[in-house]
Parts: C-alpha cells; structure tokens; sequence
C-alpha cells in the first residue's frame, strides 16, 4: 500500500472514530473505524498511519477547545491568545497521537499469530489508556465513543470501569483487522460472535432494579448560573451571579429540596467562612436548607478549586477539592523546571493546588462522591469514594465559554461515571448540560444551555457495590499478564 494511500485511509478512519463521539454521537462507526489502522500497522510495520489517524481523531474530538479563544478580556493581545488556545489544543492532540504511536509500535513487533496479536494489541491499548488516566491529560478515552447512546455496552463498565468498553471496542476492531489481513471467515465470525455476547453481558446488567424507596429519596436542587466568568471579573458580573444564586436558592428551598448545588466557581472570590456576608449567604442564614456552594479556598499563597458544603452560619459542613487541575489554565506543569517559559502562555498570575484521592464529602444527608468539571474524565476519582461508602454523585462544573459540543462530551463523561458506580449522579454547570442522571445512564432531566435555570429532581441514595466499585481496574493487568505469559511461550517455541 502507497504511503499517500495509507494516509488517507488512516485519516478518514480517524474521522469516523471521532463522528462516533458526542455531539454526533455515530457509535457504532467506533467498532470498525480502528480496524484499517491496525490492519496497516501489522502488514507496514510503519508506525505513521496511526500517528497521523492519533492527530485526526484526538484533534477532531477536542476542537471545542479553540472556544477558548479570544481571551482579550484578561488583558491579553489577540496573537498570545491564539498562541495560548492552539498550544493547549496540540499539546493534548499531541499526547493522545503519541500514546498511538506507542501502541502501534507494539502491534507491529507482536508474533504473527492472529488471536495473540488480538489479545496483546489490546492489552496494550488499554494499557496505555491506563497510564493516561494517571497522568494530568485524558479526555478521549475510546469508551467515551459509546455515551450517551449505548448504555447497554457502557454497562461493562462495571465490571472494571471504563477500560472494559474500551477493551471491548479494541478486541472487535483487532479480530476485524485480522480477518481481514488472513481473508478469514472464520475470524470475521468470531468478531460478530464477540460482539454480540459483549452487548448480551450488558443487556444483563441493565436489566438490572434502582432502589427507589421512600427511605432513601432525596430531592435535589441545581442552579444554572450562566453567567461568564469574564463578566464575573467585575462588579456588575458579580452582582448579576449572587442575585441569581441567592433567589436560585430561596426558589428551591420553597420547594422543600434536601440541599442546593452551584456550580464550579459560582462565587468567584476566596471563601473566608464566617467572615463571608453576601446575599447568598444571607439566603441560607434564612432559608436554611444545605448548600453546596461552588468555590475557591485560599491555602497558604495558593488556593483551591473547591466545593463547600454549608451550615446557616456559613461554617463548612465538608469541603472537595478538585483533583484533575487543568494544566496552564489551573496549575502550571513541571513550575520549578520550566516555570519561566510556560508560565508566559498561561493567563493566570497565581496557580491552584489540587485536591488528594483520600477526600470524603460527609454531609447531613449521606456521604456524596463529587468530582469538578475536569474530575469527570476520570474513573477513579469516583470509584476510590464510591468505594468509601458515597451513596450518589455530584458534579459541578463551569462550561464556560465553550460550546455544546464540550457539553455534551462532559455529560458523556458523567454518565459513564454514574454507570460504572452504580449511583445518581446530579450535573450542575455554569451554563450547560445540568442534569440528572440515572445508575443506568439515563438523563432524566437535562438543561438548555446558556440559560439561567433552576430545577428540583428526585433521586435515590444507593450503597450497592460494583465489581469495578470493589477491585478496581483489574481487567488491564490481567491482560497484560496473559500478553506476556502468551508472548513467552510463542517466543519459546519459535526458538
């Protein structure tokens, strides 16, 4: 195959694997769109088929982040604005096309063995998924293909969380590959086969109940501030935004809500506790029902991005700190290495601290998983309090200034999230998709975005435990395992 020729291929397969993501939302096109790329690799051993299929996919899927500019509005000129938005944007294209790369490097070097291949090549992927999920960068982990609209694969996820769909979503495509490379019927079948038993074992899962009795409902209350952060930077902004959430929450009171949420950053200033007098504290002085106020905490010359749980008094009931900082915009990476230079592409003068994996959110009304906006790409934020006894999910997010596309990406996110728990999950944003979500990932309410908006949803407490809940992502090591004790006897008997 002609290197022009294998490009191409490589990028339209890319394109099909990013239209599978939200908005568009194509999922089905993620169950064949990597097999010509591994079928190239494996016939090649040329790792640039996948780099450049890395680049599309990875850039197509997070375009939303150009949305970021213009930042003229924090004193900034229109070129260190566009510098600043397309690093970011390459930077993460960049990572995800190198995980790639990896991965194919691998696949080429595996035993020309069909089934080996298939196990390893997806052993390998999920592996380096893994590793992405530790790392400060993941968003477009190949199960997210699959939300909102497959719910019944997305329930593998809680079988060892999200890894499992991915896996699942690699092992098709790689017997395709092979299939196709062999010319075997036999194989093809063996892709149909597993895919059908893959979506059978999560139609089981979904069948199964939600516990909706009257002892373990609660009513939530979510406010939709929509109001920008650029305009919160001034006296009108801020006004506007504490007028709207201290009414957003008297609203909700009066309809006998167990507690109110805002969302990421809905009071844009440093938390002084009782020190603290605005009309949204005020509000709950009077009202007295449990809020759970979005934001910042000072700590030391730093601060953190928090979510404060609320007494009348304005004393801190439980206090999350998110983990998952954005990198430049939220923290800056290897500060003491490279502060100097990269400090010059970030607007912000002074950066957050992040949260730790041991945090528990213990309120009045039960013990609550949160995670804040970027938190939601990552499964064991979750799992790690979910496993610690949190009876239902939070999220709260700012959104702002992208578009419905990062909305509706974000909500994909939670949905998977409340899937593989097992749990409620209540989306708050600044300005769009706020949500309820059910433990089998249906929304059952969702917002119109860039409106201002409050709503009061009933969901349930749930103490169940998944197998993922429980043993966390024990399916990549066990692959990985069976790769090597595979490779080693392939290798034995070659020699």
């Amino acid at each position: 195959m002609k290197g022009r020729t294998a490009l191409t291929i490589a990028i339209l397969s890319a394109f099909l694997m990013g239209l599978a993501v939200a908005p568009m939302s194509f999922w089905w096109l993620a169950w064949f769109a990597l097999t010509p790329v591994w079928a190239m690799t494996v016939r090649t051993r040329s790792i640039k088929p996948a780099i450049v299929w890395g680049i599309v996919y990875h850039g197509f899927a997070l375009h939303w982040i150009t949305g970021l500019h213009p930042l003229m509005w924090l004193g900034l000129s229109w070129a260190a604005s566009v510098s600043i938005v397309a690093f970011a944007w390459a930077f993460i294209t960049l990572w995800g096309a190198f995980c790639t790369g990896i991965w194919a490097w691998g696949l080429a070097r595996i035993p020309n063995r069909s089934i080996v291949r298939v196990i390893a090549g997806t052993a390998l992927w999920c592996g380096l998924e893994f590793v992405r999920q530790w790392s400060a960068l993941d968003w477009t982990s190949l199960a997210y293909t699959q939300s909102p609209h497959n719910l019944v694969i997305l329930h593998l996820g809680r079988i060892s969380g999200a890894l499992t769909v991915t896996a699942a979503i690699v092992a098709v495509n790689g017997l395709i590959a092979e299939a196709w490379l062999a010319k075997s019927k036999k194989i093809i079948a063996s892709a149909i086969t597993l895919l059908i038993i893959l979506h059978l074992i999560g139609f089981g899962l979904y069948q199964t109940a939600i516990v909706q009795s009257s002892e373990v409902k609660l009513t939530a209350g979510i406010i939709q501030g929509n109001v920008p952060t650029r305009q919160k930077l001034f006296a009108e902004g801020l006004r506007k935004a504490l007028d709207g959430y201290s009414s957003g929450y008297r609203s909700l009171a009066d309809q006998s809500v167990d507690f109110v949420v805002t969302p990421e950053g809905a009071l844009p200033f440093l938390w002084q506790g009782e020190n603290i007098r605005n009309a949204v504290t005020q509000a709950i002085a009077e009202k007295r029902v449990l809020a759970l106020l979005g934001t910042f905490v000072p700590e030391g010359t730093r601060y953190t991005q928090s979510l404060i749980a609320t007494a009348p008094d304005r004393s801190p009931i439980a206090r999350y700190n998110k983990i998952k900082l954005v990198p430049l915009g939220e923290y800056l990476p290897f500060e003491k290495l490279l502060g100097g230079l990269i400090g010059r592409l970030s607007p912000i003068d002074a950066f957050m601290i992040p949260g730790d994996f041991n945090q528990q959110f213990e309120t009045p009304i039960g013990r609550i998983a949160i995670g804040i906006c970027f938190d939601s790409a990552f499964s064991e934020v979750f799992r790690h309090q979910v496993a610690n006894k949190a009876e239902f999910l939070i999220t709260a997010s700012n959104l702002d200034p992208y578009s419905t596309v990062l909305m509706a990406q974000h909500e994909a996110h939670d949905i998977i999230r409340a899937i593989e728990t097992d749990r409620w999950a209540v989306r708050v944003t600044n300005t769009g998709y706020s949500g309820i979500v059910d433990p089998h990932g249906r929304v059952k309410w969702r917002s119109q975005n860039n409106q201002y908006q409050t709503h009061a949803d009933t969901i349930y407490r749930q103490q169940t435990q998944t197998f993922y809940v429980k043993w966390g992502n024990w399916l990549t090591p066990t692959l990985l395992g069976i790769t090597a004790v595979l490779l080693f006897f392939v290798s034995r008997n070659q020699r």
